[in-house]
């Protein structure tokens, strides 16, 4: 089990210590025998099944539809991706895009909507995603291409591809962001329900990664889509991909705090049973120093990702500021806190299969999606120039 010491921190309830304890202790003892690496498809579903059946997916909605509260506490979403992933990674993915993908749902959704998707969702009976990314327009939301166009009053048809698509070929339905011209640029968006057996979306392509998860490219032709399950009003899609990415921007860190937790654990085991000159490798002052920065690395990304989320349950409206900084110092940090430890771990580190080298492929995708570290540097940068009235 990971420190848990960081849950006296003035951030928490004790509904968060009583969370972290008891989804560390079915963690420890439920994930191994549903992830399978070799079958990414089957664990996740594997997994989302597990998580909906013993209430672990609450965090996801509101309690009127099956989950929790009256809408996210995001200390709780936090701390479920950072326990997930301590255990495994592709545990945590499983989670993650439950929230991710109801997530404009759950925030902007009609009453119709959330009623028809979120219970599933929770009861871990329906795999959500969130389709925002092309080809061309992955940090740059503005570019998007993929279109809807209308067919007659009550329907549109989407036309168009999304890439980098997680859940992508196993989702039940997806979040799809699309072009619908009620202006330009960021503007003219808008975002649709379209579920996975609608006539005309295409699995164009499954994507292989350096750590494994369900990831494709989509084809949308003449999609049909009913302007029932638009989410929103016409020209709404940037700001609820914004919105939603700011309840969930902070929990990309948190994940990455649960990789830097377990390198940290496992570079502890390893340099207090290895030998080194006659003595054991935790006596050495650089293997110390190496301890001491990833364990300060790991509480300074700690400390940014929870203040974040105590804002946003403590009703802060928006994040943007705090989110991006706790994203961004977490990932970046974590990848230097699991680089130690492989170098920790010497020869044996890079071996396929350890536990450091696989945390090594886990981690470097964290620092890419829901907006790449420089993208989290320019929205930083933005929101204090704009705070100090300073037009960016």
């Amino acid at each position: 089990m990971a420190d848990q010491s960081f849950l006296d921190w003035p951030f928490f309830g004790p509904q968060h210590k009583a969370l972290r304890q008891s989804l560390d202790s079915w963690a420890q003892d439920s994930i191994p025998p549903l992830s399978d690496h070799h079958d990414v498809d089957g664990s996740c579903r594997k997994l989302v099944t597990a998580l909906g059946r013993d209430g672990w997916l609450k965090p996801v909605a509101p309690a009127a539809y099956g989950g929790q509260g009256d809408g996210y506490d995001v200390r709780s979403l936090c701390l479920s991706r950072e326990t997930l992933a301590y255990h495994d990674g592709l545990a945590d993915f499983a989670f993650a895009m439950q929230g991710l993908g109801s997530g404009p749902i759950t925030l902007f959704g009609t009453e119709e909507q959330k009623q028809r998707f979120l219970p599933d969702v929770v009861a871990g009976r329906s795999l959500a995603a969130f389709a925002l990314s092309e080809t061309e327009a992955g940090s740059d939301v503005a570019a998007l291409a993929c279109a809807a166009t209308p067919d007659g009053s009550d329907h549109v048809r989407i036309n168009g591809e999304k890439m980098w698509i997680s859940n992508g070929g196993i989702a039940d339905f997806y979040v799809v962001f699309v072009r619908t011209g009620e202006a330009p640029g960021a503007r003219g968006l808008s975002a649709f329900v379209v579920p996975a057996d609608t006539q005309g979306l295409e699995i164009a392509e499954r994507i292989d990664v350096i750590a494994p998860h369900p990831l494709a490219r989509l084809r949308f032709h003449d999609c049909r889509i009913p302007r029932a399950n638009q989410i929103g009003k016409g020209g709404d899609g940037f700001k609820i991909a914004m919105a939603t990415l700011d309840v969930f921007r902070s929990t990309v860190g948190a994940a990455a705090l649960g990789f830097a937790r377990r390198a940290l654990d496992e570079a502890m085991g390893r340099v207090s049973t290895r030998h080194l000159f006659g003595q054991p490798m935790a006596a050495l002052p650089l293997a110390q120093a190496s301890l001491a920065e990833m364990a300060t690395d790991i509480d300074a990304a700690a400390l940014l990702v929870y203040r974040a989320a105590w804002a946003k349950d403590n009703g802060a409206e928006r994040i943007t500021r705090e989110a991006a900084m706790a994203k961004m110092v977490a990932t970046e940090h974590a990848q230097v806190v699991i680089d130690k430890a492989v170098q920790l771990f010497g020869g044996l580190g890079v071996r396929s299969g350890v536990r450091v080298e696989m945390l090594y492929r886990d981690i470097r995708a964290l620092r890419i999606y829901e907006g790449a570290t420089e993208v989290q540097k320019l929205i930083i940068a933005r929101e204090i120039l704009r705070q100090h009235g300073t037009q960016a």
